[in-house]
């Protein structure tokens, strides 16, 4: 099928492997489609959205991500198909990011642990948290 912006390739139930090399599939939609072991290599995603996906094992490497905008994410909630009883979530790892100015707002943090992190004006609900860890390693 031609359209005005270029040729559209129309996959339906069926099992393709695609290999695009300098091509532009900007305006694309994926629906109810399994892409496991996907490898995407020097590509802009900018206004890419995913919903309803699993990510597990996900590695994002060298990304930019400034302006993302990152929610409900961790195991599916009573009532979706996937939402499994007692289910928990696998760990996430975050390394050598740069979350400058972020915000992580009503999220479960339980267990987390930071590690060789530089904390400067790090608060958490408001609270100096460079300041309290100064404040009780050198008390007065």
């Amino acid at each position: 099928m031609e359209s005005s912006t270029g040729t559209q390739l129309h996959i339906n139930n069926a099992v393709q492997q695609i290999v695009a090399d300098n091509a532009c599939v900007s305006g694309s939609s994926f629906t109810n489609v399994a892409a496991e072991n996907l490898t995407l290599d020097n590509v802009t995603l900018a206004g890419t959205k995913i919903m309803d996906a699993n990510l597990s094992d996900l590695e994002i490497d060298g990304a930019q991500i400034g302006g993302a905008y990152i929610h409900n994410i961790g195991m599916p909630r009573e009532g979706h198909p996937a939402y499994e009883p007692g289910a928990e979530q696998r760990p996430v790892r975050f390394e050598m990011c740069h979350l400058n100015n972020s915000t992580f707002d009503n999220c479960q943090l339980v267990n987390v642990e930071l590690r060789n992190c530089n904390i400067s004006g790090l608060k958490i609900n408001g609270i100096d948290i460079e300041a309290l860890l100064n404040m009780h390693s050198n008390p007065s």
